[in-house]
C-alpha cells in the first residue's frame, strides 16, 4: 500500500490549544469535510505521496513517537471523507462530475460566504465597499499608481475573498466604467485552479450563475479555440465547480454590466495552470499543448476586432505559517515582499510574458505566486487585443492578524 493524498489545500492555521496545526481543505468539494491534523502526527501528511510505502511510513512515524495506530487512524478518516486517492474519492468523484456535466449553470457556490449571497447586500456590498473610491479593507493599501491611458482591454484582479480584498477589487473593476454600454462584449476571464488540473488549460461551456445575474458561456469561441489548438480543453472542466478564482470576477462583471449588459455580454472561463510548463519551471512556449492553446487564443481575441476584453484573477505571494514557513514577516520582511511583487510586476507592465513567468517562478517554492497562469495569460492575450502596456493600480498585502502569514495581490489594467 502506497497511499496517496490528494491535491487538496494544506494550510497552517492557528490551533485550539497554541501553536499551528493543518488544516485540508478540498477546492473540489470531492471530500465531503476539512480534516484538521495536529503534530507531531501532521508530519505524516508530506509521506503521503502515492511512492512511499505504508512499511516505510510506519518506520518513520515510530521515530518521531507517533504509533502505527494513530498512522491506521489517520489514513483511516483520510480515505473516508475523501481525502485519499482511494475508492471513496473515485466514487464520489464520478458522481459529482455527472452531476457537474448535465448542470444548465456552473452555481455561485460560494455566494454567503466569500461575499453576500443576498443580491440587494452583494450589490450594495461591492457598489459602497468595493468601488467606491474612498472605500476600504483590513489589508495594507498599497500606493496607487497612473490611471490607465488609451483604449482598456484588460485587467488584473485579486482572487481573495472579497471582504478582504475590497480595495484591490476596486482598483481593478472601477476602471471599467466606460465599459457599460450597450456594445457586445466577450469577457475571456483566467484564473488559478487551486485544487490542480491534468491540463494546461481547463475550458467550461458553463454560463455562471451569481446573485446579480447569469454571465452566458460562449461554447462555441471555446470549441473553436480547441479546434485550432487541437487539444482537449474540457478534460479538466469539472475544476471550475468548486474553483473561487473565477466566480469572483463574474459578481463584479455582473454588477458592472446590469441587466441590459448581461443580455449582451458572454463569457470565456478559462482555469490557467501552464501544464507541465510551471511544474517544470520551464519557459511556456517550450510546452507544446500549453503554447498551442495560448496561440489559438491570441489567434480569437485578435478575430473579435476590438470585442474582446481580458480578466485575469490573480493573487500574487502566499508566505508565513499558514503555508509552511517556519515564521513570521515582520515590516522588513514585508517590504522585501513587496519589491519583489513589484519586480515580477513590472514585466507585466512591459507586457513581457516570458520575462514574467521566469522571475514569479524563480522563487515558487519561497514566495508561491499563485496567479502565474493567468498572469502570464493575460499579458500575451491583452498584446493580441492591441495593448501596448499595462498599468499598475495599486499593491495590497493582507495580513492575517493572529499569525501573521501575508497574501499579496495587484491590481493592473492593460491598455492601447
Amino acid at each position: 500500500m502506497r497511499p496517496r493524498l490528494r491535491p487538496v489545500e494544506v494550510i497552517r492555521v492557528p490551533g485550539q490549544r497554541g501553536g499551528l496545526v493543518t488544516l485540508l481543505r478540498d477546492g473540489e468539494r470531492i471530500a465531503t469535510e476539512a480534516v484538521l491534523v495536529s503534530p507531531p502526527l501532521d508530519v505524516v501528511l508530506g509521506w503521503l505521496d502515492g511512492r512511499t510505502a505504508r512499511s516505510v511510513i510506519d518506520a518513520r512515524a515510530a521515530t518521531q513517537g507517533i504509533d502505527a495506530s494513530a498512522v491506521d487512524a489517520l489514513l483511516d478518516r483520510l480515505e473516508r471523507v475523501g481525502m485519499l486517492d482511494g475508492p471513496t474519492a473515485r466514487l464520489r468523484a464520478a458522481r459529482l462530475v455527472r452531476e457537474f456535466q448535465t448542470a444548465a449553470t456552473r452555481a455561485a457556490g460560494h455566494a454567503g460566504g466569500a461575499y453576500p449571497g443576498e443580491a440587494a447586500e452583494l450589490a450594495r456590498f461591492v457598489r459602497e465597499e468595493c468601488l467606491a473610491p474612498e472605500s476600504t479593507s483590513p489589508s495594507n493599501r498599497g500606493r496607487a499608481e497612473r490611471e490607465p491611458v488609451g483604449r482598456l482591454v484588460g485587467i488584473a484582479a485579486p482572487h481573495m475573498d472579497l471582504f478582504r480584498a475590497r480595495d484591490g477589487y476596486g482598483r481593478s473593476y472601477r476602471c471599467m466604467d466606460a465599459l457599460r454600454t450597450g456594445r457586445e462584449r466577450v469577457f475571456f476571464v483566467l484564473g488559478t485552479c487551486h485544487a490542480g488540473m491534468q491540463s494546461a488549460f481547463a475550458f467550461t461551456k458553463k454560463s455562471f450563475a451569481t446573485p446579480l445575474g447569469t454571465l452566458r458561456a460562449d461554447p462555441v469561441i471555446s470549441d473553436r479555440v480547441a479546434a485550432r489548438a487541437k487539444v482537449d480543453v474540457y478534460r479538466d472542466e469539472y475544476k471550475h465547480k468548486g474553483e473561487h478564482s473565477l466566480e469572483f470576477q463574474m459578481v463584479f462583471l455582473a454588477h458592472l454590466l446590469g441587466e441590459d449588459g448581461l443580455a449582451q455580454a458572454r463569457v470565456v472561463p478559462i482555469l490557467c495552470g501552464l501544464g507541465r510548463a510551471q511544474a517544470r519551471r520551464a519557459d511556456p512556449t517550450s510546452d507544446d499543448e500549453s503554447e498551442r492553446i495560448v496561440r489559438a487564443l491570441e489567434d480569437e481575441v485578435a478575430s473579435l476586432d476590438g470585442e474582446a476584453f481580458i480578466v485575469a484573477g490573480a493573487d500574487l505571494a502566499h508566505v508565513g505559517p499558514r503555508f509552511g514557513d517556519s515564521s513570521r514577516l515582520d515590516a522588513t520582511g514585508r517590504s522585501a515582499l513587496e519589491a519583489r511583487d513589484l519586480e515580477t510586476c513590472n514585466h507585466l507592465e512591459v507586457l513581457d510574458s516570458r520575462r514574467f513567468f521566469a522571475h514569479a517562478t524563480e522563487d515558487l517554492d519561497e514566495r508561491r505566486v499563485c496567479g502565474v497562469g493567468p498572469l502570464y495569460t493575460i499579458a500575451r492575450l491583452a498584446r493580441a487585443a492591441g495593448a501596448e502596456q499595462g498599468s499598475m493600480l495599486g499593491y495590497s498585502q493582507c495580513v492575517d492578524r493572529v499569525e501573521g502569514s501575508v497574501v499579496s495581490y495587484a491590481s493592473m489594467a492593460f491598455h492601447g
